[in-house]
């Protein structure tokens, strides 16, 4: 490693998992969290040695990476940066940039950065040595910022298996605002128009479609995280939601005019775009095949299925499953690659007694 030993100053999901993964590749971790509750949990995870107040956290440290609430970042790095020396570089994992990296006032030892990475739950507790394994890391070097220490930070990343891009402070903030932040107030708002919505007496939460069900499942993420990310990046944010309202607008024109061209040129284009971005992360997406599965609602059912195409050899490249209910059970959707595989899976599982449908990811039509 790049890096030998490093502080890492908030020790919720991302700060231990972090202290992990270094620590699994020989890192000294010193942990310091003002949530003494917090960085016990690290301490137990085995994700940091504890130091009993910042300034003995970061005194030796080469690296020290701040991984508190965004709320708190700017100050939480101005003062890390007071309290160290030229011998040690500062960063960060905070989701929004622009005002982490004004608060460091052009220090040239500080480096912004941001992984994609992280689940749904919180806390030490759920901290995963291999969280960012294969994940984006995005760096926002500065005009100010020391071509040494970025090459340090850009080293360490990659040593914990991750992939850093460079990235300007503020268009990575209306990069995440758009790819991010824009689909979770989307989500909320789809999801509370549903609940507040009765049709003649029908509430749409008790009989949800699938779609509903995947357009939503972000919704309601932690409210105190996503309070304060909002906020933060509340003008990129609100950027794109008036590019959005422009292009409802659009759609709903349409349809007032029952614009049948523009309605087919619409759903086109989206099917372009998705394949754009299901390439970058399968190659040839064209190939995908969906295969969806009726399955019941009881234990070792996903294992059932999973070790039988383990069995046949047959490479399963993504799953999910969309649970109905108790009685009905959901469906488990595999994706493999081409349509031989998907027959050899259709086959398979039918003669298991398994019932299943077979689709393109893309539709060539």
């Amino acid at each position: 490693m790049a890096v030998t030993r490093l502080t890492i100053v908030g020790t919720g999901l991302i700060g231990a998992s972090l202290g992990l993964a270094a620590r699994g590749r020989g890192v000294e971790v010193a942990g310091w969290d003002p949530d003494r509750e917090a960085l016990a949990a690290a301490v137990e995870r085995g994700a940091v040695e504890a130091a009993e107040s910042l300034a003995q956290a970061v005194a030796d440290a080469e690296l020290v990476v701040v991984a508190a609430p965004v709320a708190s970042l700017p100050g939480e790095v101005a003062a890390v940066l007071g309290a160290t020396g030229e011998e040690t570089t500062v960063s960060d994992v905070g989701s929004t940039k622009t005002s982490v990296v004004a608060a460091a006032g052009g220090s040239p030892r500080f480096i912004g950065g941001h992984p994609i990475a992280g689940k749904e739950a919180h806390g030490a507790e759920h901290a995963s040595a291999g969280l960012f394994e294969g994940a984006t890391w995005f760096l926002t070097p500065t005009a100010d910022t020391s071509p040494a220490r970025y090459k340090l930070l850009h080293r360490f990343v990659v040593d914990l298996g991750a992939f850093p891009h460079a990235i300007e402070p503020s268009a990575h903030d209306e990069l995440v605002a758009l790819t991010s932040h824009l689909p979770h107030v989307l989500a909320n708002v789809v999801v509370n128009q549903a609940g507040a919505t009765q049709v003649e007496g029908h509430d749409p939460l008790e009989n949800p479609g699938g779609s509903l069900r995947d357009m939503t499942r972000i919704a309601g993420a932690n409210p105190r995280l996503w309070r304060e990310i909002f906020l933060d990046n509340a003008d990129a944010v609100r950027a794109g939601l008036a590019e959005h309202r422009r292009r409802i607008e659009e759609v709903e024109r349409a349809l007032e005019r029952r614009d049948d061209e523009f309605i087919g040129r619409w759903i086109g284009e989206a099917a372009a775009n998705r394949r754009r971005m299901l390439e970058v992360a399968y190659g040839d997406a064209g190939a995908l095949q969906r295969v969806q599965i009726h399955v019941a609602d009881r234990p070792n059912v996903l294992a059932e299925v999973t070790h039988a195409f383990g069995a046949a050899r047959i490479d399963i490249r993504d799953f999910e499953l969309d649970h109905v209910s108790a009685e009905q059970g959901g469906t488990l959707t595999v994706i493999v690659s081409g349509e031989d595989e998907a027959a050899r899976a259709q086959a398979l599982l039918e003669s298991e007694g398994w019932s299943c449908v077979v689709s393109a990811v893309l539709d060539e039509g």
